[in-house]
C-alpha cells in the first residue's frame, strides 16, 4: 500500500513541477512586443523595428554592440535579395515584470532563405524592455548563438 501511495504522489509531484503558471496580460504584452519586433525584422520593416525598440536600443550580437542604425544597415542588403525570407519561432523560458521594466529569456529559431540557400539558426536571447506610453519597447537584446547549420 505504501508503494502505491508513493507512486501516486510521485505522479502528482511530476505533474505539478511541469505545470506552468498562466501568463498575465502584462507578460503577454511583453512577449507580443518581442514577437512583433521579430516580425518587423523578418519583413525588413524598419519603421516596425523602430516601433518596438527604444531610440537608444543596444543589440549585443556576436561580441559586438549594435545600435538601431547598425541593425538597419545590416537589413538593407537583405531587402535587395529577391528570395529573402525569414521565419522565427520563439520559445519563451521566462518573462518577468517589475513596474515599468521587464525582461524575458527565450529560445529563438530562425529559418532564413536567401539566394536559394536555407539556414537554420538557433539562439538563446534575453531582452530588457521598458514601458513607454503604455507600450513595451525593447531597450537591450543580448543574443548567444547556439547552433547554425
Amino acid at each position: 500500500m505504501k508503494k502505491l501511495i508513493l507512486f501516486f504522489a510521485a505522479i502528482l509531484f511530476t505533474g505539478l513541477v511541469q505545470a506552468q503558471e498562466p501568463l498575465s496580460k502584462s507578460q503577454q504584452a511583453v512577449q507580443q512586443s518581442i514577437q512583433k519586433m521579430f516580425d518587423a525584422l523578418s519583413t525588413s520593416d524598419t519603421a516596425g523595428l523602430k516601433q518596438y525598440s527604444t531610440a537608444d536600443i543596444k543589440f549585443y550580437e556576436y561580441g559586438q554592440v549594435w545600435t538601431i542604425d547598425t541593425m538597419i544597415q545590416k537589413m538593407i542588403p537583405l531587402m535587395k535579395v529577391a528570395d529573402y525570407k525569414r521565419t522565427n519561432k520563439l520559445d519563451f523560458v521566462s518573462t518577468t515584470i517589475n513596474r515599468n521594466i521587464a525582461w524575458a529569456t527565450y529560445r529563438l529559431q530562425s529559418e532564413i532563405t536567401r539566394n536559394t540557400k536555407i539556414d537554420l539558426v538557433k539562439w538563446m536571447e534575453t531582452v530588457i524592455l521598458v514601458k513607454e506610453k503604455n507600450q513595451w519597447k525593447i531597450k537591450v537584446l543580448h543574443s548567444t548563438l547556439v547552433k547554425r547549420n
